[in-house]
């Protein structure tokens, strides 16, 4: 249980591997208990020079106030666990210069909470769009931005990781190579490729560098959230990307949290992969929203119709899966 007995928090609705809890996850992180999370995965709202609808801080503030939450985070961290932050990139106010907050707050991580900064990773959307319309459009004096900065922390320098769980499949040429065999040589970059690079390993490693578009607009989340008259996320990431991570860094039966859950993509891809979840939203229509997730698609269409009106509810709290344990 991660929980400690004193909690006075109970979950604004459950599946069969999580629960969601909607409060202010800075008042609700002193209940958890110590060492009781394996991997922290969350995009928090971006330090972005205009205010947005999901709640951003100001970027002068947002260092300040992301660290209120660094202590408690890395308390509630397994010693081999993860804590993974995903972070927009934003402009000055005024000028075509960027903001450095997201690699102040990596410093502050490290140097003041004690993090260890096991790799960087940079989520690549090749579908967003050119911004700022300013520098990027109209004087073409910038390109678009297309990456987020992910930083992967951990509380030791060797935490849980296994790369074989996310292995890509091999390129064309590399099927070649296996089916026709490599002879061993010292390449012009002088690394020197033994004959075990033509050893089938099931897959390619992939490069820290995650190519994922962002182009879902009409999925089932946002066409039940319409139907409904719930409020979309505007700031959802891929689940690919959570599935990244989660597979990455986890095992079956660990426990995942998203600080801001937002709609639950984190909770969602968590209980598809087996993974217990913990999700902690301050918006209550995000969260009501969130639950069209868990609605298995597979049901009969009167069950399904019947469960989705009554997800729709506000005052629906109970167990989406009554058979959870």
């Amino acid at each position: 249980m991660y929980l400690k007995r004193n909690s006075p928090y109970y979950p604004y609705y459950t599946s069969a591997l999580g629960e969601a809890f909607l409060c202010d996850t800075l008042e609700f992180l002193p209940f958890l208990r110590d060492a009781s999370v394996d991997l922290i995965l969350t995009s928090p709202p971006f330090a972005l020079k205009r205010k947005k609808e999901y709640g951003n801080e100001e970027e002068d503030k947002y260092c300040d106030w992301f660290m209120s939450f660094a202590p408690q985070l890395y308390r509630i961290l397994k010693a081999e666990g993860s804590f993974v932050l995903d972070l927009g990139g934003a402009y000055k106010p005024g000028f075509p210069v960027r903001s450095i907050y997201q690699f102040e707050l990596l410093v502050r991580l490290v140097k003041e909470t004690g993090f260890y900064l096991a790799q960087e990773f940079y989520h690549y959307n090749p579908a967003r769009l050119p911004a700022p319309a300013e520098w990027v459009n109209v004087r073409r004096v910038r390109v678009k931005d297309s990456v987020n900065v992910v930083w992967w922390l951990s509380k030791t320098p060797n935490p849980k990781a296994d790369n074989r769980q996310v292995l890509r499949p091999y390129s064309d040429s590399m099927q070649s190579l296996l089916k026709n065999g490599y002879k061993a040589k010292l390449r012009p970059s002088g690394h020197d490729i033994s004959e075990k690079f033509s050893r089938d390993n099931g897959g390619a490693i992939p490069p820290n560098l995650l190519e994922l578009a962002n182009t879902d607009s009409n999925g089932r989340y946002q066409q039940l959230c319409r139907e409904h008259g719930i409020k979309v996320h505007p700031a959802r990431f891929p689940p690919q990307f959570a599935e990244f991570f989660i597979k990455f860094l986890t095992d079956e039966g660990a426990l995942v949290y998203d600080i801001f859950a937002g709609s639950n993509t984190t909770g969602f891809v968590a209980e598809k992969l087996a993974r217990r979840w913990l999700a902690t939203e301050l918006s209550e229509e995000y969260l009501r929203g969130s639950k069209f997730r868990f609605i298995d698609k597979d049901l009969p269409v009167k069950l399904a119709k019947r469960a989705t009106r009554a997800v729709a509810k506000e005052n629906f709290q109970m167990s989406l899966f009554p058979d959870k344990k």
